[in-house]
Parts: C-alpha cells; structure tokens; sequence
C-alpha cells in the first residue's frame, strides 16, 4: 500500500482487479437478463433504526436547512422500481454510513445490491453462491448453518431463546468484554456480542447463516414458528460478513410499524429520528412483487481476491485521503 497521502491507497494492480470484477458481476447478471438500474445517492428520508447512522447534509452556506441524507443502500429506491413493474434489477453503487471507519470499514464504500423476482431467501442463497464462482473459480460449496444452529453447535445454548442469561454465562465463560450500555430487557445487543466475539471466528470458512430471530427481521418477512423467524441469511468468507439478503416484507402497515419502532428506539437512545421514507411505503401499499434480495460488500470481496486483511488496501482514496 503506497504511503504518500497524495497517491492512491491501492495499489493499481489492485484497481485493475476491481475494475475485472465489475465487469465479470455485469456479464453475470446480463446472461440472466437482471437490469441495471441507478438510483439517487441522496434521499428526503432516512433509515430509522439506531445500528446504522446516516450522514445529514445540507447546503453550506444554509446549515439552519432540512437536511437530505445519504444513502446507506439504495433498497428503498430499488423496491420502487420493483413495485413499478421494473422485474428483477441490480445496482453498483457508493453508499455511505456515518461512524463506521476501521480495518474493514470505510464511511463511503462500494455495495452490489440485487433483487430477483419469484425468489425466496434459499433461491437467492443459490445465485449467490454461483457469483461468487464466478468471482473465484471453483469453490467448495458453501455451508449453510441456521441461526440456531449455529449458537448451538459453537457456543451450546438455543440462539432463538429471549433469555438473557445464557448468553450472559457463555460471554463470561469465553472472557468477552461487556460495554457498560447492555440492555436487561433486549437480548439482541447479546446476541450480536456473542455472535460477532464467539461465533463468528469459529464458522466455516464459507457459510450462510440464516433464519435469524424474528426481532432481526428489519426488512424480511417473519416466517411463524414456533419460535417465528425472520426470513433473512448473511455470508460469511473467512470469519468477514459479506453479505446480507432477506425474502423481502411486502406489507406496508408493517413496514411502517418497524420503522416508526426503529425510531422509538433511537430515541430512547438519544439519537434523533429521521424522516420516514413515505414513498417507500406509498410503494408497498401499491404491491411489491414476491422477491428476495441481497446486499453484497464489494470492497470485502475485493479484499478477498487480492489477498488483503485491510479495506484500505482495495480502496483508491480512503477516508484519511478523501
């Protein structure tokens, strides 16, 4: 990686492989006649949820004005499309999420997001894995492991149960720091330290996860149990989340209840709300399509393909030389 801050971080090498890989994920997607659509970067509304932060702006010399906020996916925008009567569809873009810098993330990053029409999560699974031999040559196949079987198979407790105390027990048993904000009430914060510390370095070398708790679901459909689960997967290569794909929520009311929850949540949180986006849920009320869709890291991909632990290794101009 070149050290003076006026070149790029990358290697050029690097950014060759990048621009092959675009071109081999755009050959992929035309042989099966998946459209490539843009969408607008900046948006009225923003996400209601307090894991993701988005960035606010405003124009400079009128800082007291509503502010636009940058995308952190361009979901919403693409279920438009696919309420609109678009088909399946794809998009390459730069998206953006406030707070996140580190070994593997940067503010401003590059995502491939995707939405097939008449597919389920397990389908969506299945092109996935066959893009990424595409990306990589052959590969062994990739596992697939549900959330529960995961908890259960390394680190022995149900990951469905709502108890905290057993996840408790096992983060103390694997010495694992507990930030002093724990929820007592909420078992997800749990359930992510325990997965992100404990499982994660312990999975396959290539897996899904899926069948996440219902309280995960954000934009999938629950799926009733018992215990309900929210139809939703991620991929993980090498210990590193890639990806995350859900059998998309078409139902309107309930979108607005999460959102409007999500943003009880960043209250309570001492975050402020953000708008919601009505057009969206406009959108749904009209009738999104059965489909599933996925949201993939290219940067993390890169990283993959060119052999690198660093995200500012496969970037041309990270943040620290934006």
């Amino acid at each position: 990686m070149n050290e003076t801050p006026w070149q790029p971080a990358a290697d050029l090498d690097v950014l060759r492989l990048r621009a092959k890989l675009l071109t081999r994920i755009r050959d992929f997607f035309a042989e099966r006649d998946v459209l490539e659509v843009e969408t607008p970067l900046l948006s009225h509304a923003g996400l209601p949820t307090p894991q993701l932060e988005s960035f606010a702006v405003h124009p400079v010399s009128r800082p007291e004005a509503v502010p636009a906020y940058l995308h952190t996916s361009p979901e919403f925008p693409m279920k438009r499309l696919l309420a609109a009567g678009s088909g399946s569809i794809y998009q390459i873009c730069r998206v953006f999420r406030a707070d996140e810098r580190g070994r593997r993330h940067n503010p401003e990053f590059t995502l491939l997001e995707w939405y097939r029409v008449g597919f389920d999560a397990a389908a969506l699974m299945d092109e996935l894995e066959l893009l990424l031999q595409r990306l990589f040559g052959q590969l062994p196949p990739v596992q697939r492991l549900s959330y529960r079987e995961a908890f259960l198979q390394y680190a022995g407790i149900d990951g469905l149960d709502d108890a905290i105390a057993p996840l408790q027990r096992v983060l103390a048993e694997h010495a694992v720091p507990v930030p002093e904000a724990m929820p007592a009430d909420d078992p997800d914060p749990w359930r992510d330290l325990l997965l992100t510390q404990v499982i994660e370095p312990r999975l396959p070398s290539a897996v899904f996860l899926y069948d996440y708790p219902a309280s995960q679901a954000a934009l999938a459909r629950v799926r009733p149990g018992p215990p309900p689960v929210a139809e939703r997967f991620e991929l993980y290569l090498d210990g590193v989340e890639i990806a995350n794909g859900f059998h998309e929520l078409s139902d309107a009311v309930e979108q607005r209840r999460r959102f409007e929850a999500g943003n009880a949540a960043r209250i309570s949180q001492g975050l402020a709300p953000v708008p919601l986006d009505e057009h969206l849920l406009a959108a749904l009320d009209q009738g999104l399509p059965d489909c599933a869709g996925v949201a993939v890291g290219l940067d993390r991909l890169l990283m993959r393909a060119a052999g690198v632990d660093e995200i500012d290794a496969v970037l041309a101009f990270p943040w620290g030389r934006a």
